[in-house]
């Protein structure tokens, strides 16, 4: 890839699950434009944030005025947007993976970078 170009991926890193919702909001967001303007996205959930592909967790509004959490996961997964969870941070959690949104899987830093590849990802981090 030439230094001037920039990748279609798009990576999106949260470590924060609804102890912030706002900060799951904006991560979103970004996630959801990307998606929407047909990059590959894929969110790399660490932390608390491995919860948030629980089917019934991601319920509410961050804050008056903001869309409701549930229509940014809904018009991500529409958009074809992925989700990696850590299997550390799962396991740590004791979540089942039986319970996980149908586009979130559980993978690590390995299979985020086999995802991205040679042609790089633009990454934001939450």
């Amino acid at each position: 890839m030439k230094e001037t170009e920039i990748s279609r991926k798009a990576v999106v890193s949260l470590t924060t699950g609804m102890e912030d919702p706002e900060k799951v909001m904006v991560a979103m967001l970004v996630a959801v434009g990307a998606a929407e303007q047909g990059r590959p996205t894929l969110m790399f959930l660490t932390k608390d944030a491995v919860r948030l592909v629980q089917r019934g967790v991601a319920v509410g509004q961050a804050c008056e005025g903001c869309p409701p959490l549930p229509d940014l996961f809904a018009r991500y997964a529409a958009a074809g947007g992925t989700f990696l969870a850590c299997p550390i941070c799962v396991n740590a959690r004791a979540l089942d993976p039986d319970q996980f949104l149908e586009n979130a899987t559980v993978g690590g830093t390995v299979p985020m970078w086999e995802w991205i590849g040679d042609e790089g990802a633009t990454a934001f981090s939450y």
